[in-house]
Order: structure tokens, then C-alpha cells, then sequence
């Protein structure tokens, strides 16, 4: 359904004299009339200054590269290539209130550890030896791992590989950073000791939480923290998943197979700020349209293929990053006929949920598709 502004009940004031003086007036008492914005801040539906945008990996990876011969980690806090939708210059982000960037870690290096209000995720993209430590525990993360940093948490990272023989690692880095700032709600804290003391056993959260159906029973009583208690999701138990998930299911006419990343505690998202989600689209599928309110950043894990965002073709591969903004049409396709096509992406749905705000619907004509704008 489309209006028009002059539809009975939308502001409709014409200009006057008397009324820009009268303004003028209010201005000068740091005051203004609801309806010369009621039309802009109260729109019919989502009018997000976020648009589509692909960034991609080819292109950006020799740019995060170069970034290890001109700048210091430590100097630079973390050295981060940070992907910024041309309609979100404002706030650093990528697409909403989500932000996304490219760190990149050399052989044998390691960052000194900090906390702050935003909660935080990891994808790894590329190479070997990566590791971060969260609330003293160490966790090893390997390509297409997933990890979560929650909000106030003492993180670091660094990379274990040897200086002489190993590479270099980039993992994507998520966070609710605007969101945060938007609130006026962000703190940020430097470790005391500037590193901190790993506990012993290392993955303790993967190995007493990551089985995904046998849950501790009594001695973990005490956990209600608000996030999950497992901070890290290996591909090599994620991906099985998607696929004896294809077996028992068709998946859904507008994301084929996706799983969520959940908490094992609540069957609910990882952190209450942001969900994370792997999807599989298999050989030659075609997704139908549909929107949502909510934004989305995906990572291309396995695969090519291209997406239709706001009747936008994107055409993607392994390592390409794309935004969806909230409630615009999306659908996906997998270009390849005989291999899948993996999605790993992350959002604000915990958020629209849990504030109300959350809505969808499918795109009603043309058989579930878009027309190419």
C-alpha cells in the first residue's frame, strides 16, 4: 500500500509568514512544531538511510594486507579495516546500527586486552593460528569459525602461528557499536595488567557446552549471565549441521536451510544485542523475496552465488561481505549447480524482538521475485 502526504491524518501545514515567524519563535526557545517533521520521523514503514552495498573481498584483501607493514598493532589498538555504508558515514557502521570491519593479524603477534560496552563477534575468514581470550579463557579459532566477545568482557587476540613459517589471519569483527553510541551508553577499559592470565584449559566453554544437545546439569546452576556461555562455534561441528539439517527439511522458501547460533542454555541468540546465523542454499537454488525489519551484514562462507537486494543484483563469492538494510526486499540464488552455497551472517533480531519492533512479510507478485531496478 502506498500514500501520499496528503492523505486525512498526515501533516499537510502550508507555510505562512505569521508561521516561520512563529517558528522562529519556538527556535529561539530550543522548541519546534511536531508537524513539520511528523511526515519524516513517523514515515508509513521503514525508511532506512542504510542502502545496499557489497564489499569485496578480492578487492580489499591486498588493502587489509598492506595495512601490516604500515601499522603497529598495539599503536593502533587493532588494525582494522573498517567497511562503512555510504549512507552510514555518520556512524561508522555498515549497515543500521550494525558495525563490520577486516582485522588482520601477523605470525606471532598478539593484542593487549580491553573491554567496552559494545558486545562484539568473530568470523574467521582466512588463516591458521588465531586465538582470542575472553574472561581469561582461551579459545582457538580456526577458517569459518565463529566466536563471541559479549558486551564487558576482558578480550584479546592474537596469532600463534610461527614468525618465520605461519601468515597472517583476518577474521570479519561484528559489533552493536552504533547502536551503543546511539544510546550514549559506551564505556571502554584497558586491562590493568594489559594481558590476562589464561586459565588452564583451553576451549573450557566448547568443551562442556558444545555438544548442541547435552546441557551441564546442576554444577552450572549458577549461569545467568545474559549471553551464551559458549563463546565459540567451530565450522568443523556448524557446517555437519547445515547438512543433516538438508536431509530432514526443505528449509524455508526465503533462506533455504539456516540455523541460529544460540545460547544452550535459552535455545535464544547468542547475545542479547545480536543474533548470528549459517545458512546453506543448495546447488541452483533460488531463495523467494521477502523483508524484514532488522538489518543484516552476511559473509560469504562456501560458494558463489548473487543476491537481489531492493532490486539490486549482487553477485558474490567466498570472502565477499553484502548489507541488507532493514525491510528491503531480499532474496539469494546460488550460481553453481553441483556445490552448495554457504551464508554466515549477523544481526539486530534480538533487538527488533525484544523492543516489538519486529515485522515480515514475503513480496506478493511475480512468484516470490523481484524485478531488477
Amino acid at each position: 500500500m502506498t500514500y501520499s502526504d496528503d492523505v486525512l491524518g498526515r501533516a499537510r501545514v502550508s507555510d505562512t509568514a505569521d508561521l516561520k515567524a512563529y517558528y522562529e519563535r519556538l527556535a529561539g526557545h530550543e522548541a519546534g512544531a511536531l508537524w513539520t517533521v511528523a511526515n519524516e520521523i513517523e514515515p508509513w514503514y521503514p525508511q532506512p538511510k542504510s542502502v545496499p552495498v557489497l564489499w569485496s573481498y578480492e578487492k580489499l584483501r591486498p588493502l587489509v594486507l598492506e595495512s601490516l607493514a604500515l601499522v603497529k598493532g598495539d599503536e593502533a589498538g587493532r588494525r582494522v579495516v573498517m567497511l562503512v555504508n555510504p549512507g552510514r558515514k555518520d556512524v561508522s557502521a555498515a549497515v543500521g546500527m550494525l558495525y563490520t570491519g577486516l582485522q588482520v593479524m601477523g605470525p606471532g603477534e598478539s593484542m593487549t586486552a580491553h573491554r567496552h560496552q559494545a558486545s562484539a563477534l568473530r568470523f574467521v575468514v582466512e588463516g591458521q593460528g588465531a586465538w582470542t581470550v575472553v574472561d581469561g579463557q582461551k579459545l582457538r579459532v580456526g577458517p569459518r569459525d565463529f566466536a563471541i566477545t559479549p558486551n564487558w568482557t576482558w578480550h584479546e587476540h592474537g596469532n600463534e602461528s610461527p614468525e618465520d613459517t605461519g601468515g597472517p589471519v583476518i577474521w570479519q569483527d561484528g559489533l552493536d557499536i552504533p547502536l551503543v553510541n546511539a544510546h550514549d551508553a559506551g564505556f571502554y577499559e584497558v586491562h590493568p595488567e594489559l594481558y590476562q592470565q589464561p586459565r588452564p584449559i583451553p576451549d573450557s566453554s566448547l568443551l562442556t557446552y558444545g555438544s548442541g544437545v547435552l546441557r551441564p546439569f546442576g554444577f552450572e546452576d549458577g549461569w545467568h549471565k545474559p549471553y551464551s556461555p559458549l563463546f565459540a562455534y567451530p565450522w568443523e561441528r556448524a557446517y555437519p549441521a547445515l547438512l543433516d539439517a538438508a536431509k530432514a527439511s526443505e528449509g524455508s522458501p526465503y533462506d533455504g536451510i539456516i540455523l541460529e547460533y544460540s545460547n544452550p542454555l535459552t535455545g535464544g541468540p547468542v547475545m542479547p544485542t545480536m543474533g548470528a546465523h549459517l545458512q546453506l542454499l543448495r546447488p541452483g537454488q533460488a531463495t523467494r523475496a521477502h523483508r524484514h525489519t532488522g538489518s543484516v551484514v552476511y559473509n560469504v562462507a562456501k560458494g558463489s552465488g548473487s543476491s537481489v537486494i531492493a532490486g539490486q543484483r549482487f553477485d558474490w563469492r567466498e570472502g565477499d561481505i553484502f548489507a541488507v538494510p532493514s525491510w528491503a526486499w531480499h532474496e539469494h540464488a546460488n550460481a553453481d549447480a553441483s556445490e552448495d552455497a554457504v551464508l554466515f551472517s549477523f544481526d539486530d533480531f534480538p533487538v527488533m524482538r525484544s523492543l516489538g519492533f519486529w515485522r515480515e512479510e514475503a513480496y506478493p507478485d511475480n512468484g516470490g521475485h523481484q524485478p531488477l531496478g
